[in-house]
This record gives structure tokens, sequence and C-alpha cells, in this order.
């Protein structure tokens, strides 16, 4: 592997871990990535696709949420209007109807063509409501987290040359000034 790829392999696996140590998810949560392979490298969004940066994002993650029973929601690009790869057990455990369509490099993006290829059962979903996720290089994910997301910051703000947001979710809090909240307040 070249180095350029091994050190996005290590970032991705980095920012993988230090969310899923902030998130505290539990088995069965669900982190949705989306990945601009093309910022990664250096490019403009949708522009300069690779499926080798993308396969080494996703050969960072995956090992650390399947080690932890986290499933991993791929999303695609704006030309699959967002929709996501999942693991069908995932999209039967909460519901998520799958739609007909499999994502390629052009059409789906690098890193949901790669989840495709590497999941042992993949489906596409149109939206689901994810506990955490990882936006690498501007995708936009926020619509496929539950209503509260907060901000993560970890030790890296790229993955290559893309600009790296994490974020968690948590419950909403409701009843106003006298109400007692479960756990912490965070």
């Amino acid at each position: 592997m070249e180095p350029i790829l091994q050190e996005i392999q290590s970032q991705a696996a980095l920012a993988a871990s230090e969310l899923l140590s902030a998130a505290n998810l539990r088995p069965g949560g669900i982190i949705v990535v989306g990945c601009s392979s093309s910022e990664i490298m250096g490019g403009q969004i949708g522009k300069a696709s690779s499926l080798e940066a993308a396969q080494a994002v996703f050969d960072g993650i995956y090992p650390i949420l399947e080690e932890r029973g986290i499933f991993l929601a791929a999303q695609c690009c704006e030309h699959l209007n967002r929709a996501l790869i999942l693991e069908a057990d995932c999209a039967e455990q909460y519901g998520y109807d799958p739609v007909s369509v499999r994502p390629q490099p052009k059409a789906g993006g690098s890193f949901a063509s790669t989840a495709w290829e590497r999941f042992r059962c993949p489906v596409a979903v149109e939206c689901i409501r994810a506990h955490a996720g990882l936006d690498i290089g501007g995708t936009l994910i926020g619509m496929h987290l539950r209503p509260v997301a907060v901000p993560v910051r970890v030790g890296l703000d790229h993955i290559g040359q893309a600009i790296l947001l994490c974020a968690r979710t948590r419950p909403k809090f409701i009843g106003g000034s006298r109400a007692c909240y479960e756990g912490e307040v965070r």
C-alpha cells in the first residue's frame, strides 16, 4: 500500500476510535460516514473520485466498528440523493425499507461502492437516524443523524486533504426548569 493510503487509513481509524469514545455508543448503534474521496486526495468534491482512498478509509473505520458491534452506514453522493448503504441486518433491526439501487464510483461514490462490495449483505435505504457520524470532505451527513446532533472535536481536523467534522447525538431535553434529567447533561 502506498504511504499516502496508509496515512489515510490510520487517520480514519483514529477519527473513528475517538468518535466512538466520545459518543459512548452501545452495540447495535449506527455511525453514518460521508466520505469524499475527491476531497481526501485534494480534488473538488464529486470531481476526482478515488476508489483507493475510499478503500483506505473503509479499511480504517470498518474493523473498529465491527469489533464493537456498531453498524456502519455509508452515505452515497448526491447522484443517489444521499441514500445509504447498510448491512441488511441493520436495515431490518431499525425498520428501514431497502430501495433498488447499487452505487458506482461515479454515481453513489467510491466509499459507498466500497461498502457495497465489502459488506456481507448490503442494501440501500433512503434515510436513517444515526447515533453519530463522520463527515469527511463536506458531504453533509446531518440529514442522517438523530435530531439533536452535538459536534465532537477529535484530534484530527483532516483526513488526507479533506476537512473532518464529527458528531454524536443525544436525547432531547424536555420539560423546562423543573425537569430532572437521567444521566449526564451534555
